[in-house]
């Protein structure tokens, strides 16, 4: 097969029961994308083939809603071509599956860490009413051969809370469904939050918490049976991820996580435990984005744009004393304040102190030119400053830029304010 509607075939990346799955190149986009193709014929072939149609139809279904730096973006779909065909985002680091092997577990920092950030996809996704229902290694692409990105895929099963569409029950598979799930009850976030749960434990430790030599006997497991904590088939995990873990996989809704972001505060935390101190050479992904959710500069901003931000921002921990800006050097990056304290001076004389939240330096972005920086700053205190590039921001999506003017503005509003209360108090 050369051609797929307009875009050009380079070569077959994998094949199911009913799809074959092509890497292609958009010429119209400059990008490469995997093409999910199903044969009309396969439509045609009874239960099987309407099955087939209706999770088609699903993920079709989602093309431009699910837009997140973790869920592979489904860019375009054709249900009345023969065959019928998915446009998606190419992931190119293939799925998860390989690394559950005893002999090529990932190491226990990146675990918590693509579980914490399929967590955050999977909270968008609930907010917009979309429940997976299929999690499993095979659906979560890894970014590359190394790293900690993570994408989300095949949402042919999923259901959405806001219509009244019925759930095809048997779909999904049974080691990774919840309790809820296998008896076909009503289901709603926490199942998704179940079958993550299972994902992790088997990263962890190699095998699955509920087997069984066929469906039966694991759906006997599921309802029936408490699997051994993942600290005692695999050296080093400390208790704060059994813990983590084993909620996750509560069989009762009651005792199980309640939100998503329950979950992913739980993850972050044991990331950032003592235990795992050892393993963590950098600032992760996952306190950077805790840290931006709980700064005032980023109030309005989405998690979709939060992540953006991580994306383009860099990160870094300064000692007390450490000069960060110098009056007069060149403007070509503005500053946020996560944590400690940085005081601005000009010719010698106090100008200001600032705080977690506030921001230095953004003339850099906001002026016509770059121009040089009007003020000395330097760090009081231990402080982790999130230094952003003025190119790189003017190159982010309309969106971000939007919340950053608007924080600007915010923060411009107060400052006259203060000036006010100054000089009248004079």
């Amino acid at each position: 097969m050369d051609k797929i509607g307009k875009y050009q075939v380079t070569r077959k990346l994998g094949e199911g029961a009913t799809s074959v799955v092509y890497l292609a190149h958009d010429p119209f986009a400059a990008r490469d994308v995997a093409i999910k193709v199903v044969a009309n014929s396969v439509f045609s072939e009874g239960e099987r083939g309407k099955l087939a149609r209706k999770l088609f139809v699903t993920e079709a279904s989602l093309a431009g809603k699910l837009n997140h730096p973790h869920i592979v973006q489904i860019y375009d779909a054709v249900a009345d071509a023969d065959p019928s065909y998915i446009v998606m985002e190419y992931v190119e680091g293939g799925t998860l599956e390989p690394y559950c092997a005893p002999d090529r577990l990932l190491p226990l920092a990146d675990v918590v860490e693509m579980v914490f950030k399929c967590s955050r996809a999977l909270d968008f996704a609930y907010r917009l009413g979309v429940i997976h229902r299929d999690l499993k290694p095979a659906n979560i692409l890894r970014g590359g051969t190394s790293g900690t990105d993570v994408k989300i895929s095949d949402f042919g099963a999923a259901i959405t809370t806001s219509s009244d569409q019925t759930a095809i029950s048997g779909i999904g598979s049974p080691a990774y469904m919840s309790p809820q799930q296998v008896q076909d009850w009503p289901l709603d976030h926490r199942t998704d939050i179940f079958s993550l749960g299972v994902v992790m434990y088997q990263l962890l430790t190699g095998q699955l918490p509920f087997q069984g030599s066929n469906n039966g006997s694991i759906v006997y497991q599921i309802l029936n049976t408490q699997p051994p904590p993942p600290s005692a088939l695999r050296a080093g995990i400390p208790p704060v991820v059994d813990a983590v873990v084993m909620k996750a996989m509560e069989k009762s809704l009651e005792n199980r996580y309640a939100s998503w972001d329950a979950f992913s505060f739980d993850l972050a935390e044991a990331f950032r435990s003592e235990q795992l101190a050892e393993t963590r050479t950098q600032i992760a992904d996952s306190e950077k984005f805790n840290t931006l959710r709980g700064l005032s500069f980023f109030r309005h901003f989405s998690d979709v744009q939060l992540w953006e931000v991580l994306r383009f921002s860099e990160w870094a921990r300064a000692k007390p004393g450490t000069v960060l800006m110098h009056e007069g050097e060149p403007g070509e990056n503005f500053c946020i304040l996560a944590r400690g304290e940085v005081k601005v001076t000009k010719n010698a004389k106090l100008l200001n102190i600032l705080s977690a939240g506030e921001c230095f330096g953004e003339m850099a972005y906001l002026g016509e030119e770059a121009g040089v920086r009007g003020a000395d700053v330097a760090t009081l205190s231990e402080a982790t400053v999130i230094t952003v590039p003025t190119e790189a921001l003017r190159r982010a999506s309309d969106a971000c830029r939007h919340s950053f003017d608007r924080a600007f503005l915010r923060i411009l509003v107060e400052r006259l304010s203060l000036a006010n209360t100054r000089l009248t108090s004079v």
